[in-house]
């Protein structure tokens, strides 16, 4: 798998789509932190990762409101062939602050909203609405 952040963001708006209420990823510690993140916002119910061997696993609960998905729409900013990075002032807003922007800075993944307080840039994740 060439983008596997693009492929986890993907996996949850396919099982939103077909009305899934738990989906499964290969666990990795930035895949986490989106997760993290999708939680704090409130497009996710929760997050846990489960140990199995040979490798662990992230288990997240989708969440709904009424019976429409939380989650909107993604869009994968910075892909492998085409890192996209972003000083703390030109973190662009999704959809005008309706969304969330996430970016990866050396202070660890955080949101536009975020970056911008800390005062920090990156490399720009995705988008989520």
């Amino acid at each position: 798998m060439t983008d596997p952040i693009a492929d986890f963001i993907i996996r949850i708006k396919n099982a939103h789509m077909a009305r899934k209420t738990v989906v499964e990823a290969p666990f990795s510690k930035v895949k986490k932190s989106i997760a993290d993140i999708l939680v704090n916002e409130g497009y996710l119910s929760s997050v846990e990762v489960r140990e199995e061997k040979p490798f662990s696993m992230l288990v997240v609960t989708l969440k709904y409101i009424g019976r429409q998905p939380a989650i909107n729409d993604v869009k994968r900013l910075s892909k492998p062939g085409r890192r996209v990075y972003s000083p703390s002032d030109a973190v662009p807003k999704a959809l005008g602050g309706y969304g969330i922007t996430i970016v990866s800075t050396s202070k660890g993944v955080m949101t536009d909203v975020a970056a911008r307080k800390a005062n920090v840039g990156g490399e720009l994740l995705c988008q989520i609405w």
